[in-house]
């Protein structure tokens, strides 16, 4: 038991710094390929490799594979279901470091989203269903062969390839959940590689000859394909669209796919009771609320300094308050350089005169 709650509290730590080191990565990368950007280097958005000459990026690189390795090594001690939700704490780093490093605004409804995302993830992390005992290669090979994550695999693999042939050259470049989408799926592979690859780690330091089992190389030779092609997309979805947009929303999909996954391998529902599976389900949804006023609210300009200019001018104040009616301008006035309209705050009810916007 006390062994247990090491390995849970070595899995939390590293989870933790995990997501600091990867929401970071984001702010640097970001950074390295706007300076290209203005340089007039062919973007990464428009297949350009230029990045590979940018010291930001590479810091960027280094600080996300400093954090994937911390994430590899969480998965190795705690579920994934823990480890896995997380991750929300690195799109409140990145949130946070892209308002001061790259002037996105963060608003009240951000901050909020933030706290939202972190009260989210600690009801997840309490109820987070236990997952079946895995503890070798031969284990964790008998887990692949269900059929259940057989069929599971073959559909990522297919709609990855769909995804990557038919959609992204024809929407990548308008629509942010195509390249996401893609990160997404395939990283709920990568996360399984991952766990694989730390249950052989765990066994080859206490003595098992794992590096025989075809099994570890295979998991690892996957991990990297994986991999890259959640750099390539990932680069590209960065460069096209805002850094606040594109990392809740692969946090999301990401999340969902991965559970899903977890879910399917290692039967980890089965064995949840209804308050733990509410309670993780209503843990999640209060992270995907958090992330959607982190990023559909982002335009809004308020913060708590206007607030009580908000309250001072009533419901005429508000955006979405009443509005008085102004008329379309037809043909016939559109030839006119001069409109009155009703001055606002007169008390006698004046008419002002404003000249028309060439």
């Amino acid at each position: 038991m006390d062994g247990n709650r090491k390995d849970f509290y070595i899995g939390l730590s590293l989870a933790v710094a995990s997501s600091v080191f990867i929401g970071t990565s984001f702010i640097l990368k970001k950074k390295g390929l706007l300076r290209l950007a203005s340089k007039g280097s062919i973007r990464a958005g428009q297949g350009g490799y230029a990045y590979l000459k940018e010291w930001l990026w590479w810091a960027g690189l280094i600080s996300m594979g400093t954090g994937e390795a911390a994430n590899f090594a969480a998965y190795a001690f705690a579920p994934a279901t823990l480890v896995t939700p997380l991750g929300a704490l690195s799109v409140l780093v990145s949130a946070v470091l892209s308002s001061y490093f790259l002037n996105e605004r963060l608003n009240v409804h951000g901050k909020i989203g933030c706290l939202l995302c972190i009260l989210g993830s600690t009801v997840m992390v309490i109820h987070a269903p236990q997952e079946e005992e895995v503890v070798s290669l031969s284990a964790m090979a008998e887990k692949l062969k269900d059929p259940g994550f057989i069929v599971f695999a073959v559909c990522v693999v297919g709609s990855s390839l769909v995804l990557i042939f038919a959609m992204a050259p024809r929407f990548g470049q308008k629509n942010v959940l195509v390249y996401i989408l893609i990160c997404s799926v395939i990283g709920s592979l990568s996360v399984s590689c991952v766990k694989g690859l730390g249950i052989g780690i765990k066994e080859l330091f206490a003595g098992t000859a794992v590096l025989k089992e075809p099994l570890f190389w295979s998991l690892l030779i996957c991990l990297v394909i994986c991999v890259s092609v959640q750099i390539s997309y990932l680069n590209k979805a960065l460069d096209i669209f805002n850094t606040s947009l594109v990392i809740p929303i692969y946090y999301v999909f990401f999340t969902t796919s991965v559970m899903a996954c977890s879910a399917i391998l290692f039967k980890e529902w089965l064995r949840m009771t209804t308050d733990g599976a509410v309670g993780t389900i209503s843990g999640f949804l209060t992270i995907i609320f958090g992330i959607f006023l982190l990023h559909a609210f982002k335009d809004i300009v308020f913060s708590f300094d206007s607030l009580p200019l908000f309250l001072r001018k009533g419901p005429q104040g508000f955006p979405w308050g009443p509005q008085p009616y102004v008329a379309l301008p037809s043909h016939d006035t559109q030839a006119e350089d001069e409109v009155t309209l009703p001055r606002e705050g007169s008390s006698k009810g004046g008419w002002g005169t404003h000249q028309r916007a060439p």
